[in-house]
C-alpha cells in the first residue's frame, strides 16, 4: 500500500510533481533508449541493484524479447549470486560488482585502487559513466518506488 495518497502503480507517484517529473523520463528514456552497454551488461547491473534496493516492480522487470539475448529467468536467477555462475563473463561481472559496492558502500568503491585498474582494463571512460549513469538511475528511482511503496505489484515488460 503507497505511503502517499496515489494510485498503487508506475507512474501515478510522479503527477504529484509534473514539473520535475519530465526530467526523470527523459533520464529513464536516455538509459534505456541510450546506453551503448550491452544489454546482459545492463540487465546484470540492473538486477544487483533491484536485489539491494529489494524493489519488487524492478526485480520482475523482464525485456519482451530478452531470451534473444540469453536474458531468460536463469539468468536473473544466477544474478544472484553472480560471482559463482559460469553465466557471466569478465565485464558482465564487473558491471555486476559495480552496481553492487555502488549501491552498498559507494565511498569504498571510490577508494578501491585494485578494482578501478580491473574496471579501466575492461571498460572504456566513456563505458565507465554510461554504467554509472545507468545504476543512478536505477538506484534512486528503485529506493524511491520502494520507499514510497508505490508499484510494488506492477509488472513491467521492457521494449
Amino acid at each position: 500500500m503507497p505511503r502517499i495518497d496515489v494510485t498503487d502503480d508506475l507512474g501515478s507517484w510522479m503527477a504529484l510533481r509534473p514539473d520535475m517529473a519530465p526530467g526523470l523520463v527523459a533520464f529513464s528514456d536516455a538509459v534505456y533508449g541510450r546506453s551503448q552497454q550491452p544489454r546482459r551488461v545492463r540487465e546484470i547491473a540492473r538486477m544487483r541493484i533491484a536485489l539491494a534496493n529489494e524493489c519488487e516492480v524492478c526485480r520482475n522487470a523482464r525485456y519482451a524479447d530478452g531470451a534473444d539475448d540469453g536474458i531468460d529467468e536463469s539468468f536473473y536467477a544466477d544474478a544472484a549470486d553472480w560471482r559463482r555462475s559460469p553465466r557471466f563473463d569478465s565485464r558482465e561481472r564487473l558491471a555486476a560488482e559495480y552496481a553492487e559496492r555502488f549501491a552498498a558502500d559507494h565511498v569504498a568503491l571510490r577508494a578501491d585502487d585494485d578494482f578501478w585498474l580491473r574496471l579501466r582494463a575492461a571498460y572504456s571512460d566513456a563505458e565507465i559513466v554510461d554504467l554509472a549513469m545507468c545504476c543512478a538511475l536505477w538506484l534512486g528511482t528503485g529506493r524511491t518506488m520502494r520507499t514510497l511503496d508505490v508499484g510494488q505489484s506492477c509488472a513491467l515488460t521492457l521494449r
